[in-house]
């Protein structure tokens, strides 16, 4: 019972759900990029290599034939290097985007760490002293009383 006791704490802790929430995002952040370098950047860089498409290339070691009901090669064995550059500039992509997100988010968190440690300093300033608030009180109960104040 102890097992399932420390599995509970580890899985309902708040740092394994914001992991999840971490993964999911980054799962959804992940197809965004990926769409960004399909729909955008890779056509892009084939007009510049000759409108043909990463997934395209290969290097061919055995042909195969053409399948007539599905228009795909069949037996065809290739190494498919388009592909592997598709991919290396996803990671590319994904990394550089990920690094500013990063950079962004510790930047605003240090200047919310600086606000904060300056806040308590102005606060203790702006607070009155004991003696300065027995000074007051003793000031205000002469003045009902209407003893002058020595100088």
């Amino acid at each position: 019972m102890k097992i399932w006791k420390d599995f509970k704490e580890f899985a309902f802790k708040g740092n394994v759900m914001d992991m999840a929430i971490g993964v999911i995002i980054g799962g959804a952040f992940g197809k965004i990029v990926a769409s960004v370098v399909e729909n955008i950047i890779t056509p892009l860089i084939s007009l510049l290599t000759g409108n043909t498409s990463f997934n395209d290339l290969m290097w061919v070691l055995k042909d195969g034939t053409l399948d007539a009901e599905t228009g795909e090669m069949v037996g065809q064995v290739a190494i498919k290097y388009g592909a592997f550059i598709q991919t290396v500039i996803d990671f590319f992509l994904i990394a550089v985007c990920i690094f500013i997100m990063v950079k962004v988010i510790k930047g605003i968190s240090e200047k919310a760490k600086k606000k904060k440690e300056e806040a308590p300093a102005e606060e203790e300033e702006k607070k009155p002293t004991t003696e300065g608030l027995l000074t007051e009180v003793v000031a205000m109960m002469k003045k009902d009383r209407g003893i002058e104040e020595d100088k």
